[in-house]
């Protein structure tokens, strides 16, 4: 399945690129230029935590890890807190010397409840009008429950075992459970902590980033193994040579679905902002959340649900994940799809309750 998911997305290149030669006609050339535009920002919210992660795994074996050891769990479960793209793989690996739990944490926790915690929640709750908020909350509380259902499937697919994968999850599962409720009984003071949480990681990227930068131009180390910066950049290289297909394949997968998308619309009593909204979340929240004053009610409760898991399924993650562990992309993918198709579908049927 790996291989078939890098033809599709190549194919999208192969077209994206025709396109932009003939003038854009097709609007997938635009598309083409748009992945390839994402690699600044992609650079500037990622490279520097890579470039930190050798110090940050080195406080984490001193601090955390002899914990987790005598109550036997993998420690490389604390990557799975940070985003995919924020340093989440590279940290579980690191703790877990590169074994196959540290990987399924490193790219699938890390792609779903980390994304969630550290980008979808902080960044969601800071675009979103006021009276958009309660309905995102609302989403979202539905999205992480029915996520550790999309993480044990995702697991199974990354052949480890239901016993393994239940023991090693409960950690993750039991924040869940706690940020649902904080979410739910103490919105302001949990979003707080959320932007506060995402504020540090910013300072963390920005200090990383700026001692690499240092380091490349003058070969002296401000900071104790730090990694090179020109490391990070080949991981972001990556991820942007696969935006360049992956953004034309899915505004190609849109129109071909804008008939089905229009027919879900009526069948939910949704707008057809809320639906096109379900399929662009597995591009980038960022639209969705653009979108969200445009949505009914119900789309916005559904559409948050929904980015739970599938933030970025056809774009980001996917390039990163295809850039540093192939073999993880179809897990990764299978969990992003199903765990966003059952948060919708809760969160559908809550609604008419």
């Amino acid at each position: 399945m790996d291989a078939i998911l890098m033809w599709i997305i190549a194919a999208g290149a192969l077209i994206g690129g025709i396109d932009r030669i003939a003038g854009n006609r097709l609007g997938l050339g635009q598309r083409f230029e748009e992945g390839f535009q994402l690699l600044g920002p992609t650079a500037l919210s990622m490279a520097g935590i890579i470039c930190l992660i050798p110090l940050l795994s080195h406080a984490l074996n001193l601090a955390v890890v002899p914990f987790c050891g005598r109550i036997g769990l993998d420690p490389a479960m604390l990557g799975g807190l940070l985003a995919i793209d924020m340093g989440g793989y590279q940290l579980a690996v690191q703790l877990s010397e590169g074994s196959s739990l540290g990987r399924y944490a490193g790219l699938v926790v890390a792609a779903t409840f980390g994304c969630t915690v550290t980008f979808t929640i902080p960044v969601g709750m800071g675009m979103l009008a006021k009276e958009d908020r309660p309905c995102f909350s609302r989403g979202i509380l539905i999205g992480l429950g029915a996520m550790p259902a999309a993480l044990l499937v995702g697991g199974l697919f990354c052949h480890l075992s239901l016993r393994t994968l239940i023991f090693q999850s409960h950690p993750i599962c039991l924040l869940s459970l706690l940020l649902m409720t904080g979410i739910r009984k103490f919105p302001d003071q949990t979003i707080h902590g959320f932007s506060v949480f995402a504020g540090l990681i910013r300072i963390l990227t920005t200090i990383g980033l700026t001692a690499g930068a240092f380091g490349y131009m003058t070969g002296i180390s401000l900071l104790p193994e730090l990694s090179p910066l020109e490391d990070a950049m080949t991981v972001v290289s990556s991820i942007g040579i696969v935006l360049l297909g992956s953004l034309p394949a899915a505004e190609i997968l849109q129109r071909l679905l804008q008939k089905p998308l229009s027919w879900i619309g009526e069948k939910t009593a949704m707008n057809s902002s809320s639906s096109a909204g379900l399929l662009i979340g597995f591009v980038s929240p960022i639209p969705v959340l653009a979108m969200f004053k445009d949505m009914d009610p119900k789309g916005k409760v559904v559409n948050a649900a929904c980015l739970v898991c599938s933030t970025s399924a056809l774009a980001a993650h996917m390039g990163f994940t295809f850039g540093v562990d192939p073999s993880f992309a179809a897990p990764l993918f299978l969990t992003k799809l199903i765990g966003g198709i059952a948060g919708a579908a809760a969160a559908l049927i809550l609604q008419k309750v």
